[in-house]
């Protein structure tokens, strides 16, 4: 879990508190805090976990590529060795 995840779930907590608390209350301008508050919360929630996987692709495919190398230089090596025989 990146930061943008991590704030955007304390920011839908928090703003779902303040939607209650505005309902509670009566408080019209604390429920519109509490619903802008949950919006940004799901839009960097959104954000950090779009990070996370274009993060985790990069990591896959570098570790692919790296397999792909092992295995070309293996190949190169054994037909190297059988050559000189």
């Amino acid at each position: 879990m990146n930061k943008d995840r991590a704030m955007g779930t304390i920011d839908e907590i928090v703003g779902a508190a303040k939607l209650k608390a505005g309902d509670l209350t009566g408080n019209t301008k604390l429920q519109v805090e509490g619903a802008v508050q949950q919006v940004k919360g799901k839009l960097e929630t959104a954000w950090g976990k779009t990070k996370d996987a274009v993060q985790d692709a990069t990591k896959a495919a570098a570790v692919q590529h790296d397999a792909h190398v092992q295995v070309t230089l293996g190949a190169s090596a054994t037909a190297s060795a059988s050559d000189k025989k």
